[in-house]
């Protein structure tokens, strides 16, 4: 995903008005860019909040800024920045950040975000898009930086076997009939879903978009049981699901990362895991909840 969004990147760099912001991360990958652009690359060095206030500025003056990092970088250290600096001066910015929750767990806490989502979410009109392959990236960084508004495109080394590149609204990849329990994936965990419930009557939706999350289509799909699988902090989208069903009797099941501290390195292989987001643990965590 990483290397579709820095050739897409160069891409969009056609337009004058686009522009890519870095603290370093990736400086090398927009190499070429820069020397093809040299006005339209900006490396403000290791300072993820500056980048955040150059992108502002940016924005200010009329450009559409594209700004890249790790995803705690992006998003976490330079929250504050993102809340004043963008969606306090009624501006956007394209955020695209690498590393999911945990694709570098071995370089420690430092470079872990399952949070990343929820914080934006506190924020008012993004759009979120977690890709599950590297094929969706392109199209969702070219219709994201055409836009106006602000988005975050969260990218990561976990893939499907399969992309869905027009799916923003929620599609049904296995439909097990009217009143089925109805499981949504969120990007890169569906091929893990597909395989827990591969054996029940289990509706199975992908979206890449959960922000703006589709609560026409959740109504739609959605029976007595609805079980969403995030590949960032569980519960993100609790609030939204409950939301859109308030008025019918319905159960919710939110499997994500977990918030328990685990203090440990190991790969995201481990981490899935751990929290329980591998075929396996979403398989015990499904059986649990349907069989209760």
């Amino acid at each position: 995903m990483r290397d579709a969004f820095v050739t897409s990147a160069e891409e969009v760099l056609a337009d004058p008005r686009s522009m890519i912001v870095l603290a370093d991360i990736s400086a090398a990958a927009f190499e070429p860019a820069a020397a093809r652009y040299p006005e339209q690359v900006v490396n403000v060095g290791i300072r993820e909040q500056l980048m955040i206030g150059v992108a502002g500025g940016l924005a200010l003056t009329g450009q559409r800024p594209i700004v890249h990092s790790y995803a705690p970088f992006l998003i976490e250290r330079a929250y504050e920045q993102i809340k004043l600096d963008l969606d306090h001066q009624g501006i956007g910015a394209v955020l695209v950040g690498i590393g999911g929750s945990y694709d570098r767990a071995a370089a420690g806490r430092t470079h872990l975000a399952p949070a990343d989502v929820a914080l934006i979410d506190t924020l008012d009109g993004w759009t979120v898009h977690v890709p599950g392959h590297p094929d969706e990236v392109r199209p969702l960084l070219r219709d994201v930086v055409c836009g106006r508004d602000s988005a975050y495109l969260r990218l990561s080394t976990q893939v499907n076997a399969v992309a869905y590149p027009e799916a923003g609204d929620l599609r049904v990849v296995r439909d097990a009939g009217p009143g089925a329990p109805l499981l949504v994936a969120v990007g890169p965990v569906l091929d893990a879903a597909l395989h827990a419930v591969a054996d029940r009557p289990v509706t199975v939706a992908f979206t890449h978009r959960p922000r703006p999350f589709d609560t026409a289509g959740l109504r739609a799909l959605a029976g007595t049981e609805v079980i969403l699988v995030e590949p960032y902090l569980a519960g993100t989208s609790t609030r939204v699901a409950a939301e859109a069903l308030a008025d019918r009797p319905h159960r919710l099941l939110a499997l994500g990362v977990g918030r328990a501290e685990l203090r440990r390195y190991g790969g995201p292989e481990d981490h899935d895991r751990w929290h329980g987001l591998d075929a396996a643990g979403l398989r015990r965590s499904v059986d649990a909840f349907l069989d209760a």
